[in-house]
């Protein structure tokens, strides 16, 4: 509450100004407020001024010229006390496609709802000149356009569902995605327009007992309400978002825009001046200029010259603020001002400023510690910081449920088949998986054994033969893949062994200067990373040698952890050697490391190919006397010449790119040394949890808050829309990635890409250029000295570039999906709205596998949605990387999911571990019937159906889908936590259901108590262990009751008790 009664007390400081004061003053009234000679810094500023004037009912309109603009306005209005903000995204089509993107349309809508269902006002309202003249329906018709519903209330389901399918949306068997609805008895899921989450609706007859959100990818629900709006259709209509604006209510232009509103913000004097400029308004630019990452902390003469004009600004009774993001960074800033005291007095306030100003007029100057401390970051981090942090998992894990018609299988005892269908068995009525083998065989599976199969995934494209059923083939592949298994796990437990034996380096605590340092990231960490961050600190402690593994895609935050554990070591008095597979990896994680590090005594060099002799020298110096802190370089870091005093942590990035002799040189050089490796390919999830036993890996899955979806856009080639979509990009200075496979004539495309955008500074790099030539392409893209990057596939991996936000890829039908979507990941790093343009020739376009394939890709626009086969193709590619050739060519013979099952068992086994057995024992009774069909033949009062009705879960793949989870379940608390997730995605769950359950937690206690066998035959208990019968009292056990439900919870009872 201090920080904002400053801020409020600065700003009064300025609206009393009488300059101020009189334009202020025109508010409310016929006549326009100029506010002229504002600089960029400022703008926000005045904005907020304006907005604190205005009565609680009346709304503020603030119009940027452009999307950057706006999403600044956004962040710093935020800072300036403006609450209540809401962002009106703008209305982009992805051009050669009236294609809107869902996620900015639900946006929209729901900010668009909020507006027009306001009858208070009290909001201010941020958009782009272009908004205003969006086609939308009235504030009324909005309304109209949705339907609330409250628990309690009395609504008929088929009366919803008529409903929803007259407003265009779709009947399907699970809802993924915004339109669709979902019914399975007295539950209806439906995904209005407008929402974050999905809604799942309960009723008792036509009554809803209850709403819920739940999460699309697990189908769990997470959060009740007590009502929801649905909103059914788009908002198109007669009006304009500017007849949206009342009397009463205040528009404010920003600089640039050619609308002028009731207040009208201006970097020059207005067009219409006569006399002499007046400069009573004017907000200047922070005097103290601009500082480099590290200027402030390192260089004195800087130091005091901002001292010097600080002491005279307070001289002239000025009053000066400076702005902190965090605690953290306050502190430092304390620390280093500590002999000055006119630093000190320096008035502190908190919020995100990218820039500081002054106002002469009102003796007032604000300035920013993050310009002060040469860290420059991009506001819209921050405005997406404030949205709800979905943590959903931006991978697929690779899924093996979702198999379909066509797709090959693995069944753990038969071997590779090809999945035909689902169909009833002619002979039980009861449906049944149809696979097909060699020798057009066809086997026969119940939809209670799905979990034997799994979709076949293997390396690489090559297609493995179907296996013939009886033959011993698969026996032989399955044993040898087992054998070679074991070898690699007793391979990785020597490399842990000899790691956890050898003696390291202990690194001390995290001291103050790490919580300063960690406190004063500009960004929110993910709850991957900040666990990344901790398993790495924990091991640096330790006193054995670090050897950690961080996996996870581009851009998810890996970098910052190799940041903090290189800190960590700087602090606690050894040096820390950062080794990357580029020069200009090497440069871009130099520029960073150096602006994180900007507020400390830290002497950061690089070692590259770039580096002048005189740099090289200097380092090597600095190296061999301790005086340098860190180094990022190349493989130049592991020559004979580099020896360094006090080596206590060494970073690689991108160790797949190394070749064998420089990792072989790591090996031998780094002993006994911390050694932290980053990966950028991000591996399958099953791997992950295999591999955890014998290797220390952290993954890191979840997108950070500010990551958007890359709106995709599938057309033939035309060179109108490449024209339309480069100028856009370079009408908001971004930069653009154009790709163009073939290498022959990528000089001819460069020309005519030339000729439709004429001022692009374009440069060329492929695959078969010189390395050199080719690190000099990237360096000039990297820095911004060229707007259009023309190249092959060779976007480097490693690299962020945030300021490239489209990519167009031609001839799109050439690349693989993983392919295409690793391209297309190489766009939208910066929180900006980003563009993927898949151009196909025009014979292609509308036929054929690649319009199929290309399209795809539209599927997975949304970072963390449904089950991604691209990303599962790259997270297997990854897993190949990982695991090595060898190891590579058993996954293509048993399939990657019964691999990893064989590799988790076996690094278990190894080291001795107890992990809860699968529950394979047998149960075999007289009276449990598992086939529905012969159920509903049979006598209620002698027998129990076990299974799952057609009537409960209508959809046949979603019941191969719950048959698969409940073969998963290993524990009773499993068992009933999954009876809790089926209750709550198809409600209270029937009789033959919980029996299905009761039957599976027989098999996990017998399982649990090395039984192999559990069979009841009229009241006699039979359980085999070893071969042999349990007997008490040298008979079988007896079962009390002779009624079949007793029996089986008698049989629990007893199992439990073993």
């Amino acid at each position: 509450m201090a920080e904002e009664a400053s801020i409020s007390a600065l700003m009064d400081r300025v609206a009393r100004t009488a300059p101020f004061h009189r334009e202020l003053a025109k508010l409310g009234t016929e006549e326009q407020a100029v506010f002229d000679h504002t600089s960029l810094p400022g703008v926000p500023f005045v904005a907020a001024l304006c907005i604190r004037t205005l009565p609680d009912t009346a709304r503020a309109w603030v119009v940027a010229p452009h999307l950057r603009a706006q999403e600044a306005l956004a962040a710093q209005l935020e800072t300036w006390g403006v609450r209540h903000l809401l962002f009106i995204p703008e209305k982009e089509v992805a051009l050669g496609e009236e294609m809107g993107d869902p996620e900015l349309a639900a946006e929209r809508l729901n900010i668009l709802h909020r507006i027009s269902s306001s009858r208070t006002g009290g909001q201010t309202i941020i958009l782009t000149e272009g908004s205003l003249n969006d086609e939308v329906p009235s504030p009324d018709g909005m309304q109209n356009q949705g339907i609330t519903l409250k628990t309690g209330e009395t609504h008929a389901p088929d009366d919803l569902i008529r409903q929803f399918g007259e407003a265009g949306f779709e009947g399907v068997p699970q809802v993924i995605s915004r339109g669709q609805w979902s019914r399975r008895g007295g539950i209806l899921d439906v995904f209005p327009l407008q929402s974050s989450h999905p809604v799942r609706l309960e009723f008792f007859d036509d009554e809803i007992e209850s709403i819920r959100e739940f999460d699309v990818d697990s189908q769990i629900s997470f959060r009740k309400a007590e009502h929801v709006n649905l909103i059914l259709t788009e908002a198109e209509g007669a009006e304009t978002l500017r007849d949206w604006i009342k009397p009463g209510d205040l528009v404010i232009t920003a600089p640039f825009c050619k609308e002028r509103g009731n207040v009208c913000i201006l970097t020059s004097p207005p067009e219409n001046a006569a006399g002499e400029e007046n400069f009573s308004l004017a907000i200047h630019d922070n005097p103290l200029g601009s500082f480099e990452a590290g200027d402030f902390v390192m260089q004195e003469m800087r130091r005091e010259l901002a001292e010097r004009q600080i002491r005279e600004w307070l001289d002239r009774k000025w009053n000066v603020s400076m702005f902190f993001p965090n605690e953290g960074e306050e502190e430092r800033f304390r620390d280093i001002c500590a002999g000055t005291p006119a630093l000190l007095s320096i008035t502190p306030l908190r919020g995100e400023l990218p820039a500081g100003f002054s106002i002469p007029e009102a003796k007032t100057a604000v300035l920013s510690s993050s310009e002060l401390f040469g860290r420059y970051q991009s506001a819209t981090a921050r405005r997406r910081a404030s949205r709800e942090d979905k943590a959903r998992k931006a991978r697929a894990q690779a899924s093996l449920k979702d198999i379909n018609p066509g797709d090959l299988v693995v069944h753990t005892s038969y071997g590779i088949g090809k999945f035909i269908n689902i169909s009833a068995s002619p002979d039980s009525g009861d449906e049944e998986m149809n696979i097909l083998y060699r020798d057009n065989t066809v086997l026969h599976v119940p939809l209670s054994q799905a979990h034997l199969v799994s979709r076949y995934i293997g390396l690489g494209s090559k297609t493995p033969e179907l296996n013939k059923l009886g033959d011993s083939k698969w026996q032989r592949a399955k044993k040898s893949a087992e054998r070679s298994v074991a070898d690699y796990a007793a391979q990785l437990l020597n490399v842990q062994a000899e790691r956890q034996t050898g003696k390291g380096y202990s690194h001390p605590p995290d001291s103050k200067w790490m919580w300063e340092f960690e406190s004063s990231f500009p960004f929110r960490e993910t709850q991957d990373q900040l666990r990344a961050i901790a398993q790495t600190k924990a091991d640096m402690e330790s006193t054995r040698p670090m050897d950690r593994l961080i996996c996870g895609d581009v851009g998810f935050g890996k970098t910052e952890v190799a940041i903090r554990a290189a800190f960590k070591c700087v602090t606690g008095g050894r040096q820390a050697a950062v080794l990357v597979p580029t020069t200009v990896l090497a440069e871009q994680h130099f520029r960073t490391f150096k602006e994180r590090m900007s507020e400390y005594p830290v002497r950061i060099e690089m070692l590259s190919r770039f580096s002048s002799a005189a740099d090289i020298r200097s380092t090597l110096e600095g190296l061999r006397t301790g005086a340098v802190d860190i180094v990022i370089g190349t493989h130049r870091l592991i020559s004979d010449d580099v020896s360094m005093k006090n080596l206590g942590l060494v970073v690689i990035d991108e160790e797949q790119r190394f070749g064998v002799r420089h990792k072989e040189k790591f090996k031998e050089r780094f002993k006994g040394i911390d050694v932290l490796t980053l990966s950028a390919t991000p591996i399958p999830r099953t791997l992950y949890i295999a591999l955890m036993g014998a290797r220390d890996m952290s993954s890191i899955e979840t997108p950070p808050v500010n990551r958007q979806p890359v709106q995709t856009s599938v057309c033939p080639y035309d060179e109108r829309i490449m024209k339309k979509a480069m100028e856009r990009e370079l009408e908001r200075g971004g930069q653009i990635f154009l790709l163009h496979n073939r290498v022959k004539t990528i000089e001819l495309f460069r020309d005519r890409i030339q000729a439709l955008v004429p001022k692009a500074r374009i440069v060329i790099g492929h695959g078969q250029m010189p390395k050199e030539e080719l690190e000099k392409v990237m360096r000039t893209f990297v820095q911004g000295k060229a707007d259009i990057l023309l190249a092959t596939t060779i976007i480097e991996s490693g690299i962020d570039i945030p300021n490239a936000n489209t990519i167009i890829i031609d001839r799109a039908d050439r690349f693989g999906l993983a392919d295409l979507y690793q391209l297309r990941g190489r766009v939208g790093r910066a929180g900006h709205r980003a563009y993927a343009y898949l151009m196909l020739p025009r014979s292609a376009a509308t036929t054929g596998d690649a319009r199929k394939r290309v399209s795809a890709i539209k599927q997975y626009t949304e970072l963390g949605s449904g089950f991604k086969i691209a990303m599962r193709d790259l997270e297997i590619r990854g897993a190949g990387n990982l695991l090595g050739t060898q190891q590579s060519g058993h996954i293509a013979a048993i399939g990657f999911d019964l691999y990893c099952q064989l590799l988790q068992q076996s690094i278990a086994q190894m080291q001795g571990k107890r992990t809860a057995p699968r529950p394979d024992a047998a149960l075999r009774t007289d009276f449990i019937i598992n086939s529905e069909t012969q159920f509903a033949a049979k006598s209620r009062k002698d027998y129990l159906g076990a299974f799952l009705p057609r009537e409960y879960i209508s959809d046949a793949a979603l019941r191969i889908s719950a048959y698969k989870d409940l073969a998963a379940v290993r524990t009773l608390k499993e068992a009933d936590n999954l009876l809790r997730a089926w209750e709550d995605r198809f409600g209270p769950a029937p009789e033959t259901v919980r029996h299905l359950l009761d039957s599976h937690k027989i098999k996990i206690l017998a399982s649990h108590a090395n039984i192999s066998m559990v069979e009841i035959s009229g009241q006699r208990l039979m359980l085999t262990r070893n071969g042999d019968f349990i007997l008490l009292s040298n008979k079988f056990p007896r079962l009390a009751s002779a009624a079949p439900a007793d029996k089986l919870r008698e049989t629990l009872d007893m199992l439990k008790n073993i």
